[in-house]
């Protein structure tokens, strides 16, 4: 390893010890005779102080030819100081530069840009994704990404605590897994193929195998042509299944706690992240409150907006809906319940008690959807006929519906956008910011 330590570890009691510290060139200060060499490394910033009189004169010579965002490798002392920065500060022995920088840079990794007036302003959010790679070495910026895995990494031990099976399910298919006209086509030999959309299908197949608890987190690929700050064509899904339900009910369930967990988690796991990232987040109080679409629609007419019952909740009527049920029961999370039935997938199970409306439910948090689900239809008549009544060839679901031939349990499941509950949780103003290399309608690099 090209160090002994990150720049975090080290502390006045080391004061005398040899590390070997590696990092990028952070700032450089030069006072003449005496020069500073700020190193950052993936755990913090730690300063390198050389002098003629201490440092060997190779050392004090190359730090003048480096710039900024070099990668280099420092052998040298730890100094206890009271001035230096978190009270220590390393006297160099040897420097060796693994890799120049380019100069200038693009932007620094504060996020400022120099236009062409030599005027310092803040780089767009375009600039910085064409520049991801710098982007990414800003505190802040980063902080996203390890709370990112964190959630990950809640979101695994959830389902594995619960007895699921993660599984692996093709993202080639044959026919619209959602229907309706959202796929992008790919030449597949002599035919023709389409990006998933979701392992809906998939999962609901595995549900007649007996595995019971399936759960995938995988890319979805949606061509809307859409450009707003909270879709992606291609995104990140979380996505499960359970066999032998009995109400949709149960599915609602199992996710608001999945919410939960990820919640307490990040707080408690991400405290350093968040603090970065200047976010609180607050344990979430189950079960979520439960809405139903009839009473959504009802409140928004009182709040003057437009809507007719059987219409799409858009972006506008979601922010209006969160504050509401913010002022109402203090919960930032809420369950949107009993949607139209004619507002549902064909594999949407409706309601026994009313058929108008189906099992389809929405989970909102901070003003935005974040995931939906439903009981799905485990009668093959009844999907065969769903088929149809939805304009799709049924052709095109014979590979499915044949899982529905030989004993299918009643089942449900629930498909979450981990970049969309990111940027909720997060407070991010766009969802590309929740996205290593976000793709959309314009941007396919880096």
């Amino acid at each position: 390893m090209l160090r002994t330590h990150y720049s975090v570890e080290i502390t006045g009691t080391m004061d005398k010890e040899l590390v070997t510290l590696a990092g990028w060139v952070h700032e450089l200060r030069d006072i003449g005779r005496l020069k500073f060499l700020l190193l950052r490394d993936r755990k913090g910033i730690i300063q390198v102080t050389m002098s003629k009189k201490d440092v060997p004169e190779e050392v004090f010579k190359a730090v003048t030819t480096l710039s900024r965002e070099s990668v280099v490798q420092v052998e040298g002392r730890v100094r206890a100081s009271n001035i230096a920065p978190r009270g220590v500060e390393i006297i160099p022995i040897n420097l060796r530069v693994i890799s120049r920088a380019k100069t200038p840079l693009p932007m620094d990794i504060a996020g400022k840009v120099r236009d062409h007036s030599g005027a310092v302003r803040d780089a767009g959010l375009d600039t910085r994704l064409d520049h991801r790679v710098i982007d990414l070495r800003k505190p802040q910026v980063a902080s996203i990404f390890y709370l990112r895995h964190i959630v990950l990494r809640a979101i695994h031990h959830f389902f594995d605590e619960r007895n699921y099976v993660e599984v692996q399910t093709p993202n080639l298919i044959s026919a619209a897994s959602e229907g309706g006209t959202g796929l992008f086509p790919v030449q597949y030999f002599e035919k023709k193929v389409f990006l998933a959309q979701s392992p809906q299908l998939y999962k609901q197949m595995l549900m007649a195998t007996g595995f019971d608890r399936v759960y995938e987190v995988t890319p979805y690929f949606r061509a809307e042509e859409h450009n707003t700050v909270r879709h992606l064509n291609e995104l990140t899904g979380v996505d499960a299944e359970i066999a032998y339900i009995s109400s949709e009910e149960e599915v609602m369930t199992e996710l608001e706690e999945l919410l939960s967990c990820v919640v307490d988690t990040t707080i408690e796991v991400g405290g350093e992240y968040l603090e970065k990232l200047g976010v609180e987040l607050t344990p979430l109080k189950t079960p979520l409150p439960r809405l139903t679409y009839k009473k959504a629609v009802e409140l928004l007419q009182e709040e003057g907006y437009n809507i007719i019952f059987g219409e799409d909740l858009d972006t506008k009527a979601e922010k209006i809906l969160g504050r509401i049920m913010m002022e109402k029961t203090g919960c930032k999370a809420y369950f949107i319940t009993r949607f139209p039935s004619s507002m549902s997938k064909f594999y949407t199970q409706v309601c026994t008690d009313d058929p108008d409306v189906s099992t389809h439910f929405d989970l909102e948090y901070g003003g935005m959807e974040v995931a939906s689900g439903n009981q799905r239809v485990h009668d093959m008549e009844t999907l065969k006929n769903r088929i149809i009544s939805s304009g799709l060839n049924i052709d095109d679901f014979s590979y499915y519906l044949e899982a529905f031939e030989f004993g299918m349990p009643p089942h449900g499941g629930f498909g979450l956008g981990l970049d969309r509950l990111l940027m909720q949780l997060l407070k991010l103003g766009n969802i590309r910011e929740a996205t290593l290399f976000p793709r959309d309608r314009d941007r396919v690099t880096p």
